[in-house]
């Protein structure tokens, strides 16, 4: 791989030096090392307790991601930094979510607290939530205005009883700073070591005080552009690494294989004959006649012979990153009226331009009869030697564009508030109120696809009866049908009017709607007999709504897409109450009761009881145990039905059909019962330094959900389950339709540990002649339990790299500063696992395998530990205050693991997604981002 050539990168690099080099700067003394411990525990309060009460700290445990970290790491956009936590493991970005093509996904980056997914982790912007960016409930962080968020607060633990629905997992609270005077920009570019995935981001902001700072006035705008790198595979993904089913199938031999070199026998970029007696028969370049060489095949799986050409038309075609267009507006106006009362309103507009390929289409079972006109006369010949009228092929479509999705999002943010204090009944109050209404518009449009009735009409390809004219067979029988026909025998050899006729894109416009109100209350005057205590009281109303617009030609019919439009809302009515009571020193009670009614399901009643206790000063322990909800969002109460197109493994055979998920007003709230135990030590003979350790037990009842497709195949054919048998509808003996139904189906049970430990001092400290101060922070989660019963299996996926949730997941960084130097070091990494828990590892003398517990031949996986470093410095250019930045992910340019997961050799999609875990591993190499922040 060639990784000598950046040229803008290099350009950007210089620009940046030459401001650099040419400043005048004077070496300033050492900075002291950091000693503002206790005044970051009392900001964070805010998060996970509704209780404000200088030196409480809530019981559940507080990551907290600060402005000066995120200057020193540079990423892209926060939420990618946030990704980076060992606790955010499984969730959603721009690029992992590129095969979401019917459900309007595409392109959302959204948070996942503990792999508990996305939608039980709540999500707020300074307190507040936010409008949703899809049906299924979630928020796209990038909606938030990256220059202005002060801090990232990360509660793991559950916050229903504080904030209501979605936080069974926790809580990711984006603060504001709300405060910030002055005019600052940022200019930044980015690329790969193969110099791609070009980006660059552009922000401006400006606050100022007025009327003697009772007023303030916020201002930031940024844009953001990203390329997408598309049609394209790394060395490391073109090696056949991928699963099968063993083709040897003796006794004692293993159900499943890994290995090199395996390649699909089902279909060819041009067309694959698949079966009688010119199985193997293939077309290539324009029409040229081919035999391919069969290894030993599986389903539609094969290793060895000529592995690697029917999978050539699949491998890159699943976009490596998505491309994307971003523009965000945000203003806030605040004045205090008096010194009791304040009162603010502000505004956020934001717009998503996304395109993103899911995969090349394919297409199975193409019948081509002996008449077709544009068959070569030596197939022609053959077929009539052999005696036969048609054959069937496979064909992953070379002459067609793959399928992906144009998506645009704007979204519209509008709140009003006000905050202030009162005295009552001997008592000082405060409050805040805020009314908010949000919008998201979106319209969701596919790339180029095909329409299945046309694709058939234009592929039945013939010769007009006495002329050399070609045709479609339908236009001899209805010359007015437009048909237009199609040579599929093939590369390079489709005609494009007849690419015109087939292709389409199937678009559906959705807008999603939410309204907020709110008001809270709190006060630290009762006096207790072990000290004051702390109290709040609030209520919320909330409404979630949604409707939408497909034309009727794209309904139904395609190849993906099938858009129905779904419209529903719910309004939910909330009071909760909060109290911090003091038992005795050191000692303090926390518990919180929330009351919440539900315009679908009714009551739901979360709680949180929980006690912080300091023994000594050095040592703080801390326990929690509460009761959260989940309510289902709007996809899974009104969906209309996704027709979704897909494949299923019958056999060890791929079968495609359509998929239909629909909500249901009946599905009720999950709830979470949670533990959480932890103890935080900070040494007073040993400054600087502090760790905590949590440990969580969730165990989450009637987990909303769907059984897959894959499953209901599984539960039909192999454990024999009538009732699943009757959600897959045929027609004859071929498959159309799965019916998948949102329902409370599972039980969900997680458990782990989180460890952070952080030492900041100043290395004069340790050796006198030296300069600067150094920050060591360490983090690391360890999955010990992560089990989803549907009712027929319980597997538990703690330990499986082919998910989220391995064995350890841990982040160490050091950060070194020494005016006007800034030096961050990190290290991220995933521990060694297997594929799955279900799976026992063999080679020969294999048990008899019994769905879903197979056996394989390797069910290892390799951890990975990556290096990224980031320098900034601080410079003056003409009397202004900047920032030049470098930043580095992947140093050493390490690839990412190979893993292939049986479960999914059925599926469609599997031959073009990169065989590697997206959300553990990196899969973009070496990532170079320069930048220059200005402060006037």
């Amino acid at each position: 791989m060639s990784k000598t050539r950046f040229p803008k990168l290099l350009t950007a690099t210089s620009l940046v030096a030459l401001f650099t080099c040419s400043s005048v700067w004077a070496q300033e003394a050492p900075a002291p090392a950091p000693d503002s411990a206790e005044e970051e525990v009392q900001e964070v309060v805010v998060t996970g307790s509704r209780v404000v009460r200088n030196g409480f700290a809530a019981p559940t445990p507080v990551n907290v991601l600060g402005k000066e970290e995120i200057k020193a790491e540079a990423p892209a956009n926060i939420a990618d930094f946030v990704n980076t936590l060992p606790s955010v493991k499984g969730s959603a970005t721009a690029s992992n979510s590129s095969g979401a093509l019917s459900n309007g996904q595409a392109g959302i980056s959204a948070l996942n607290l503990r792999a508990l997914g996305t939608g039980r982790t709540l999500v707020l912007f300074d307190g507040q939530r936010s409008v949703i960016s899809s049906a299924t409930g979630l928020v796209d962080t990038n909606t938030f205005p990256q220059s202005l968020i002060e801090r990232v607060e990360v509660v793991t633990g559950g916050a229903s009883s504080a904030y209501g629905s979605d936080a069974i997992g926790g809580v990711v609270n984006f603060i504001l700073d709300k405060k910030y005077t002055g005019f600052k920009t940022t200019a930044e570019y980015g690329e790969t070591a193969e110099g791609d995935a070009e980006n660059w981001k552009l922000n401006a902001t400006y606050g100022t005080g007025f009327a003697d700072d009772r007023g303030h006035f916020l201002l930031s705008y940024e844009k953001a552009k990203q390329e997408g790198v598309h049609y394209t595979a790394r060395d490391w993904a073109q090696k056949g690494y991928f699963s099968m089913r063993n083709p040897n199938t003796a006794a004692g031999q293993p159900f499943y294989i890994v290995s090199d070199g395996i390649g699909l026998s089902s279909l060819t970029p041009g067309g694959l004959i698949t079966a009688g007696p010119l199985r193997g028969t293939y077309f290539g370049e324009g029409g040229s006649v081919n035999q391919l060489t069969y290894g030993a095949s599986s389903g539609q799986w094969m290793l060895g012979g000529d592995w690697q050409y029917p999978t050539s038309g699949m491998i890159g075609t699943n976009s490596l990153v998505a491309g994307d267009d971003r523009d965000s507006l945000f203003t806030r106006l605040s004045y205090e009226v008096t010194p009791y009362l304040n009162v603010f309103a502000q505004a956020s507009y934001a717009k998503y331009e996304g395109l993103s390929y899911y995969i090349q289409p394919t297409t199975t079972g193409v019948t081509i009869r002996s008449d077709n006109a544009y068959l070569p006369a030596s197939v022609r010949t053959a077929m009539t030697n052999a005696g036969v009228t048609s054959f069937v092929m496979g064909t992953s479509n070379g002459d067609m564009p793959a399928s992906g999705s144009t998506m645009e999002r704007e979204t519209q943010r509008y709140v009003v508030g006000a905050d202030g204090n009162f005295d009552a009944l001997g008592l000082g109050f405060k409050w805040d109120s805020y009314y908010q209404m949000g919008i998201t518009d979106t319209v969701e449009a596919l790339t180029d696809t095909y329409n299945n009735a046309l694709l058939t009409l234009a592929t039945d390809a013939v010769f007009r009866p006495g002329t050399t004219e070609i045709v479609c067979r339908s236009t001899l029988t209805n010359p007015t049908n437009g048909c237009v026909p199609l040579n599929r025998l093939g590369i390079g050899v489709a005609d494009a009017a007849a690419l015109d006729y087939v292709l389409g894109t199937p678009t559906r416009k959705q807008r999603f709607e939410q309204d907020v109100a709110a008001v809270n209350f709190s006060t630290s005057d009762i006096m207790g007999w072990a000290g004051p205590i702390s109290l709040a009281f609030g209520a919320e109303w909330r409404r979630e709504a949604m409707d939408g617009f497909v034309p009727p030609q794209y309904q139904s019919g395609w190849k993906y897409g099938n858009f129905k439009v779904s419209t529903g809302s719910y309004e939910v009515a909330e009071a909760y109450v909060e109290a911090v009571v003091p038992m005795f020193k050191g000692f303090d009670l926390n518990a919180a009761f929330r009351y919440a009614d539900y315009s679908t399901s009714g009551a739901a009643r979360p709680w949180k009881v929980g006690f912080t206790y300091a023994p000594i000063e050095d040592i703080k322990l801390r326990y929690t145990m509460s009761r959260d909800i989940r309510a289902p969002n709007l996809s899974e109460l009104y969906d209309s039905g996704t027709a979704r197109s897909n494949s299923v493994a019958i056999n060890g055979t791929s079968v495609a059909f359509v998929q239909n998920l629909q909500g249901s007003t009946l599905v009720e709230p999950e709830v979470a019962d949670g533990i959480g135990v932890g103890v935080v030590v900070r040494p007073r003979f040993w400054p600087g330094f502090e760790a905590s350790v949590d440990y969580y037990d969730i165990e989450v009842e009637g987990v909303i959900s769907f059984v897959t497709a894959q499953q209901v195949a599984d539960y039909c054919n192999i454990n024999g389950i009538q009732s699943y048998c009757n959600n897959m509808i045929y027609s004859g003996p071929t498959l159309q339709t799965i019916n998948l139904y949102y329902d409370n189906l599972n039980r969900m049970l997680a458990r782990g540990m989180d460890i952070e430990a952080s030492y900041r001092f100043n290395l004069a400290d340790v050796y006198s002649k030296a300069s600067g101060s150094l920050s060591l922070r360490g983090m690391a989660t360890h999955y010990i339990t992560n089990i989803t019963d549907d009712g027929v299996t319980a597997v538990d996926f703690a330990g499986s790299n082919s998910g989220s949730t391995p064995n350890w997941v841990y982040r160490i960084t050091a950060l070194y500063k020494l005016d006007p130097w800034t030096i961050n070091l990190t290290a991220r990494g995933v521990s060694d696992g297997v594929l799955s828990n279900a799976y026992t590892e063999c080679t020969s003398g294999c048990p008899v395998s019994v769905a879903p517990y197979y056996t394989i031949n390797d069910n290892t996986v390799d951890g990975a530990v990556y290096f990224d470093v980031a320098v900034n410095r601080v410079i003056e250019i003409g009397g202004v205050k900047a920032e030049a930045y470098l930043s580095i992910k992947n140093l050493m340019d390490k690839d990412p693991v190979l893993l292939s997961s049986p479960a999914n050799l059925g599926a469609e999609n599997t031959p073009a997604y990169l065989q590697t875990n997206r959300g553990l591993y990196d899969v973009m190499g070496r990532v170079y981002r320069v930048g220059l922040r200005m402060e006037f």
